[in-house]
């Protein structure tokens, strides 16, 4: 499989404006439905995808996500990776209700967590013990005959929840639904499940591994960095995570140590543990070809900017991440405009990803002038940065590559 994949259907309100999407797990372009047959490995697949992969900003926009979440991972710190503003928690009634079940669903509320009933037709002690928790309520209107939808409506109606009518597939049952009172529309008459794509780039479940042991031990930042620069699949899922849950940072991102700094220990632990759950190794050899290139590549950036700038770290950090990410618009099939934009970099880094201007511009045109043979270009950058020789640069050409072959395993 060369793509991961993530669904998402329009929820509407009365008027047909969109004001949620729900975020449906998919394996395949074409699949208008998937079965799960593991409810906790689908939730988690679709948390990593909308978070890591995609960037929930490309995924929802402004609108909420609704997100199947069974008790499995309603009672796990899963949760707690997602913002309270972004999510509501789409629940199935369980088959046994628990006090501990509860308590963490009432926890979760006063956090500001948002719940909704999935496919209900009826009402029974279970779902009365729920509703208490829930906003919403989504009734499955398909599976209903006229007056037994008004009678589970009405039922409904003596607790402060939003109705939302699920499975609509036709004008005439929108107008009865909103005759009847519901505030909210799904279904094949509104619009089919749409299936994004985006390219494969899996980290390394060694890597992963290496990454929950660091972490775990509670090693210091400088060696938990060091093992995200082998992996720059793996360094882009970090910022896009930290951009996804923080929203608007008061600072941008300059260097993979900044994005550990604002995920923190405990967060950052919680994420590799659902990144190894839901990884899978990469087959594709250009692929770890190009992966190799791109962990060189933010090597011999870093050793550039620290020749030319030996005690300024923060530029060699961001050195590094023009260099890895110089290459992620082809390995992840995202426009690099999108890339640079939804990962908050800073100016001097926008600049050089996507103009090659600047002193990082410069350094990355000589880095992909090398690579494709063309002595002219590795001419003309060498003279443009003024510090470095061509004697000079294939010294620290071999001490990255020397670099990037030893942790070479490891990114593959």
């Amino acid at each position: 499989m060369d793509n991961y994949f993530l669904g998402r259907q329009p929820i509407l309100d009365r008027n047909q404006n969109l004001v949620a999407y729900e975020l449906l797990f998919r394996q395949e372009q074409a699949q208008e439905a998937t079965v799960v047959t593991d409810d906790l490995s689908a939730s988690a697949n679709v948390i990593v995808n909308a978070y890591g992969r995609f960037g929930i900003q490309n995924v929802l926009g402004q609108q909420r996500g609704f997100i199947n979440a069974d008790p499995g991972l309603i009672m796990s710190d899963i949760i707690s990776l997602l913002p309270c503003k972004h999510v509501v928690l789409e629940v199935r009634v369980p088959d046994h209700i628990t006090e501990d079940f509860l308590r963490h669903c009432n926890e979760l509320k006063q956090k500001g967590y948002q719940f909704a009933l999935d496919n209900i037709v009826a009402i029974d002690s279970k779902i009365e013990q729920l509703l208490p928790i829930v906003s919403i309520v989504k009734v499955d209107v398909l599976s209903l005959e006229i007056d037994a939808l008004e009678k589970l409506v009405n039922t409904l109606k003596r607790w402060p929840v939003l109705l939302l009518a699920l499975k609509v597939e036709s004008r005439e049952q929108e107008m009865r639904c909103k005759q009847l009172g519901f505030q909210m529309f799904q279904g094949y008459y509104f619009a089919k499940p749409e299936v994004m794509s985006v390219k494969r780039a899996d980290p390394g479940k060694l890597s992963l591994m290496k990454l929950l042991t660091l972490v775990t031990d509670n090693r210091d930042h400088d060696e938990i960095e060091r093992e995200f620069k082998r992996q720059p699949g793996l360094s882009y899922h970090l910022m896009r995570m930290v951009n996804s849950v923080a929203g608007d940072l008061p600072r941008k991102i300059n260097s993979i140590k900044h994005a550990i700094t604002l995920m923190g220990r405990e967060q950052l632990l919680k994420w590799i543990q659902l990144l190894l759950y839901t990884s899978n190794p990469v087959e594709d050899s250009a692929v770890n070809r190009r992966m190799q290139t791109a962990v060189e590549r933010g090597k011999l950036m870093e050793l550039i900017a620290a020749a030319e700038r030996p005690h300024d770290k923060n530029h060699q950090e961001r050195a590094f991440i023009v260099g890895i990410l110089s290459l992620l618009d082809e390995l992840l099939g995202i426009d690099m405009q999108q890339i640079v934009n939804k990962l908050g970099i800073s100016d001097d880094m926008h600049q050089a990803l996507m103009m090659r201007e600047g002193r990082l511009g410069q350094a990355l045109k000589l880095v992909e002038g090398d690579e494709s043979g063309d002595n002219t270009a590795v001419e003309s950058a060498l003279t443009g940065l003024g510090f470095l020789s061509l004697r000079e640069f294939n010294s620290i050409k071999l001490h990255a590559s020397d670099w990037a072959n030893q942790t070479g395993e490891v990114a593959n």
